[in-house]
C-alpha cells in the first residue's frame, strides 16, 4: 500500500493572487497619496500667503510702530531744521513715504473760551512739507496750511481726549492711539504725546476757559504713501509664479479654475486700499507635488517590497520546512542509537574518575579547584535565585541586631583586601556610631556593592572610597568607585533582574542578578538605592535607610 504523501506543495497560484494583490495595493496607495498631497500643496497655496505679506508690510511696520513715535521724543521743540533731518532718516529707509508735512501746533487760551464746552486753544504756528529729490530733502515753508482739514481732525482728537482725559490714572494706551494717530488710505497723520504734566495743563485750560499767558509746542506730521513702492518678496517661489498689488476692488477676469489658482489677502493700515494677489496655473505646483510625493512614494515602495521579501521568504521557508521535515523525521527514527554512544561514553568516564586510577597531586588539586570553582558559582547563584524568590514572597523575617558600624564596615574590608590586594578601599564615617538593622541582609548589600566595585574597574584604577553619614533622619551609605562607568541611557536597566551591559569586563562570570538583588533587599529593607555615575570617570552608589539609634 503506497503511504501518505505528506511532503508539502507548492501552490503557484497562491504566489501569483498574492503578487496582484500586493501590486494592487500598491497602485491604489500611490495614486492616493499623490491626491493628498496635491492637496496640501493647494491648502499651503492658500495659507502660506500670509508670509509673502508679513514680508511686505515688515518694513511699513517697523515705519508705524518704531519710526513715527520719534517724534514724540522731540518733546514739541522740532523746527524746520530738525525735521527736515527727521524726513531725510524716513526718505532714506523707507522709501514708501513720498510727502510729509510737518506742521509746528501751539497750545494755548489766547483769548475768553466758554469753559465746559469741550474747547481748547491749539493752532497752527506755521507749515512745512518735505520731499525727497535726487536722493536729498527738498522742503519749503506753506503758507497756505496743506490739507488744514488733517489738523483740524488731529486738534478735535486732542480736545476730546482732554475732556474725559483723568489726571489720577494718567493716559492709556489705546486712548494715546487713537487720539495721537489719525490713519487713512495713504497717509498717516501722528501728533507728539503731550507729558503727563502738559495733559493736566491742557486739562485744565480746558475746564476753566480763561485766557492765560502760557503756552505750549506740539509737533504733527502728516506721511504720504504710496503703495507700489512697497518692496514685496516672494518667500514661497516654488507656490506663487505671479504676485501683484491690486486695489481692493478690483475683480480679475474670468479664469478657468481648473487650470489656475489664485487668493488674495488684504492689506491694513494705511494701505487697506490694496491688495496682494496670488495667482499660479496649476501645472506650476506640479514640480513642488512631485517634490513632496517622492518621500511618501518612497515609503510606500520601500513598504511594497518589504512584503515582497517577506512573501519570498514565506516561499524560501516552505523550501526549508520541506527539508527539515525529512530532517526531523531521520532524526527521530535515529535518536535512540545516536544518543546512545554520548550516554555510554560519559558512563565510561564517569566509571574511570572514581575508578583505581592514579592521579598525580597536580592533577588532583587542579580538578579540586575546578569543583570548587564552579561549585561557588553554583552555589551562589542558585541562592541568589532562592534569596529571590523569598523576597518576593516574603519569607524572610528581618532580625534587627544592634551593630556597630565601624567595626562591621572594617570587618568588610580587611576581608576584602585579603582577597583582592590590588584593591584600594578606605572608609568616613561621619556622626554615625550604631545602627539596627540585619547584619546579615546588610552585609549582603556591602559585598556585592564592593565585589561589582572591584570587578568593573581598569586594573589601574581598582579603589572605593565608602562614606558614612547622618542626614536628618537617615543613615546613608555611599560607595565611591573609579571604575568604567555607566552609559546614562542604561542607568534605569542596571537593577533589572537577568540584565548585563555588554562589556569587556561582562563577558564571563555574571548573570545579572548582582544589583537587582541588592535593590530587592534595599527595598525589603524599607530603604533607597540610586545611582550616579559618568563612563569612565566612575559611579557612586548611594543606600539610604530610615535611622534608628
Amino acid at each position: 500500500m503506497k503511504g501518505s504523501n505528506t511532503i508539502y506543495r507548492k501552490n503557484f497560484s497562491l504566489i501569483v493572487i498574492f503578487l496582484i494583490l500586493v501590486s494592487a495595493t500598491l497602485i491604489i496607495s500611490l495614486l492616493v497619496a499623490y491626491r493628498f498631497t496635491a492637496q496640501n500643496v493647494e491648502n499651503d497655496f492658500t495659507a502660506k500667503k500670509n508670509s509673502v505679506v508679513d514680508h511686505t508690510v515688515n518694513a511699513y511696520s517697523d515705519f508705524f510702530n518704531n519710526k513715527i513715535p520719534e517724534i514724540t521724543s522731540y518733546a514739541g521743540l522740532l523746527d524746520s531744521a530738525l525735521a527736515a533731518n527727521y524726513a531725510d532718516s524716513v526718505f532714506h529707509d523707507f522709501n514708501f513715504v513720498t510727502n510729509i508735512v510737518f506742521y509746528q501746533v501751539v497750545v494755548g487760551n489766547q483769548g475768553q473760551v466758554p469753559a465746559g464746552k469741550n474747547n481748547l486753544g491749539i493752532s497752527i504756528k506755521s507749515t512745512y512739507q518735505y520731499y525727497p529729490q535726487n536722493g536729498k530733502v527738498k522742503g519749503q515753508k506753506s503758507e497756505s496750511e496743506i490739507n488744514e482739514n488733517d489738523f483740524k481732525q488731529m486738534a478735535d482728537k486732542l480736545r476730546a481726549y482732554i475732556a474725559v482725559y483723568d489726571t489720577s490714572k494718567g493716559p492709556g494706551q489705546d486712548a494715546l492711539f487713537e487720539t495721537f494717530y489719525n490713519v487713512r488710505p495713504g497717509k498717516i497723520s501722528y501728533l507728539n504725546e503731550p507729558t503727563p504734566e502738559d495733559l493736566k495743563t491742557y486739562h485744565d485750560l480746558q475746564k476753566n476757559g480763561r485766557p492765560t499767558s502760557f503756552y505750549t509746542n506740539q509737533n504733527m506730521m502728516t506721511f504720504y504713501l504710496d503703495p507700489h513702492r512697497l518692496k514685496f518678496k516672494n518667500t514661497h517661489p516654488e507656490l506663487y509664479q505671479h504676485i501683484s498689488l491690486e486695489q481692493i476692488i478690483y475683480d480679475p477676469p474670468d479664469i478657468d479654475r481648473t487650470k489656475t489658482i489664485t487668493d488674495e489677502v488684504a492689506l491694513t493700515g494705511a494701505f487697506s486700499n490694496y491688495k496682494l494677489y496670488f495667482s499660479s496655473p496649476r501645472d506650476y505646483l506640479n514640480p513642488e507635488i512631485f517634490h513632496r510625493f517622492m518621500p511618501v512614494g518612497g515609503i510606500i515602495l520601500l513598504i511594497y517590497f518589504f512584503f515582497i521579501v517577506i512573501g519570498w521568504l514565506i516561499y524560501r521557508n516552505l523550501n526549508v520546512n520541506i527539508k527539515l521535515f525529512k530532517l526531523q523525521y531521520d532524526f527521530i527514527n535515529n535518536f535512540t542509537h545516536e544518543f546512545k554512544t554520548p550516554v555510554s561514553v560519559i558512563k565510561i568516564a564517569g566509571s574511570n574518575l572514581k575508578g583505581d586510577n592514579k592521579l598525580t597531586d597536580r592533577q588532583r588539586k587542579h580538578y579540586g579547584r575546578i569543583l570548587d570553582e564552579e561549585a561557588d558559582k553554583l552555589n551562589e547563584l542558585m541562592n541568589k535565585l532562592l534569596s529571590f524568590t523569598q523576597l518576593e514572597n516574603k519569607s524572610i523575617q528581618i532580625k534587627k541586631d544592634k551593630i556597630d558600624i565601624d567595626h562591621f564596615v572594617k570587618g568588610y574590608i580587611d576581608t576584602f583586601k585579603i582577597k583582592y590586594p590590588d584593591f584600594k578601599l578606605s572608609y568616613n564615617i561621619n556622626k554615625a556610631q550604631f545602627f539596627y538593622t540585619d547584619a546579615i541582609l546588610l552585609g549582603s548589600i556591602f559585598q556585592n556593592l564592593i565585589e561589582n566595585a572591584y570587578k568593573y574597574s581598569h586594573p589601574e584604577k581598582k579603589e572605593l572610597f565608602i562614606n558614612i553619614m547622618l542626614e536628618k533622619r537617615n543613615i546613608i551609605f555611599s560607595f565611591i568607585d573609579k571604575g568604567i562607568g555607566i552609559p546614562k541611557n542604561e542607568l534605569n536597566n542596571i537593577f533589572r533582574k537577568f540584565y548585563r551591559l555588554e562589556n569587556q569586563y561582562n563577558q564571563n562570570g555574571s548573570v545579572g542578578l548582582g544589583l537587582a538583588f541588592c535593590k530587592e533587599l534595599v527595598n525589603f529593607m524599607a530603604g533607597e538605592i540610586s545611582v550616579k555615575s559618568k563612563v569612565d570617570r566612575g559611579s557612586e552608589f548611594v543606600v539610604t535607610f530610615p535611622y534608628e539609634n
